[in-house]
């Protein structure tokens, strides 16, 4: 609150101390909720009628770019909700025939199960800031991953994708970085496939014996987590291990979560109830089933990642959306509080001359 001090009928000068205070710059108030108990505004008026402007300009552009990514995010969260039902339909008959494969002995490169020796992680973060802790969030979870790899004695490489995720890391050097790749405006099947031929490499060349995604799995436009999703190899939960016997799947692991019944999308339909290790009813494989899994297992990767990239971009447009519309509720009550600060001073200023007027008047009146 404004307090006025008057001194032999004049406003003291302490009140109208010049002070200036540096206006706070967008990000200062841009992931944050409202202040409920802002701290007292001491600034000249001329400084308040400059912050007063400036808040205005800053709650024009964060009201202008969460409307932008309101827009972007609707086409997002349609390429995630369209493209799930077919990669989880793709995963469970990959499982199917893998499993048959490997009842009859018979051995395929990328369903491998070796001891794990090294581990790569692909980490998909956006390309731009401005969303919260969205970017953050999926940097210390590859960074606490990475920890737990390492402190079990196994080696880490990552696959950076997104500008943001390529800045973390080359200005961290606790892990080997193989490759940065800075991502497009929307995820396309061409940028997947560039990153599905690296892992792919990285695989079945035996540098890496396990392949990771990393990313900010969407689940609605106010929730997203970071999740781990196992690539490669291609197998159950548990049955990937290190030299020296010890389970090396994340707790949390995305890939295996799809495979179970729980982490079905739900679907208006009728869901066909089906034993662990059976075939899709009415499926029928006409080929032998090692030329199917060879032809399937690019699609596989392709598909997979390109998930991952459409559920990373989805979340980091609700991420944004998010946190502009905070930033302009937060633009809101600031300037409502400068406006109060400022109206305040120049009341006080305009009683103190009026005070002064009344004083000077007073004496020049003869005393009797």
């Amino acid at each position: 609150m404004f307090s006025l001090t008057l001194t032999n009928g004049v406003p003291s000068k302490s009140h109208f101390s010049n002070r200036t205070h540096h206006f706070h710059r967008t990000h200062h108030f841009l992931h944050f909720p409202l202040i409920k108990n802002p701290s007292p505004i001491r600034c000249g008026i001329r400084e308040l009628r400059e912050r007063i402007e400036t808040v205005k300009n800053t709650q024009k552009i964060t009201e202008a770019m969460k409307l932008v990514a309101a827009a972007r995010v609707r086409r997002a969260q349609e390429a995630v909700i369209n493209g799930r039902p077919f990669s989880q339909t793709l995963v469970e008959v990959l499982q199917d025939i893998n499993q048959r494969l490997r009842i009859e002995d018979i051995d395929v490169p990328l369903t491998n199960v070796r001891p794990v020796k090294k581990v790569a992680l692909v980490v998909i973060t956006g390309d731009r800031g401005l969303c919260g802790g969205f970017n953050n969030a999926v940097a210390k979870k590859a960074e606490t991953r990475i920890r737990e790899l390492k402190s079990v004695g196994l080696d880490c490489v990552v696959i950076s994708v997104g500008k943001k995720g390529n800045s973390f890391f080359k200005s961290r050097n606790f892990v080997h970085v193989d490759r940065f790749i800075e991502g497009g405006s929307f995820p396309t099947t061409k940028e997947a496939q560039a990153i599905a031929d690296d892992v792919f490499a990285l695989f079945v060349s035996e540098d890496v014996d396990k392949v990771e995604l990393v990313y900010m799995k969407f689940v609605s436009l106010v929730k997203f987590d970071p999740v781990i999703h196992t690539l490669l190899p291609l197998s159950t939960k548990g049955e990937v291990r290190d030299v020296n016997g010890n389970c090396v799947d994340a707790m949390e692991d995305e890939f295996f979560r799809l495979t179970t019944k729980e982490g079905k999308l739900a679907l208006e339909r009728d869901v066909v109830d089906r034993k662990r290790g059976e075939c899709l009813p009415l499926m029928q494989f006409e080929q032998d089933p090692v030329q199917i899994l060879d032809a399937m297992m690019p699609l596989y990767l392709n598909s997979q990642i390109l998930r991952g990239l459409q559920e990373s971009l989805a979340s980091e447009l609700a991420a944004r959306m998010n946190a502009m519309s905070n930033a302009t509720e937060n633009a809101i009550e600031l300037k409502k509080n400068l406006s109060m600060a400022y109206n305040r001073q120049r009341q006080a200023r305009i009683t103190g001359e009026l005070l002064e007027i009344v004083a000077g008047a007073e004496a020049l009146t003869p005393i009797d």
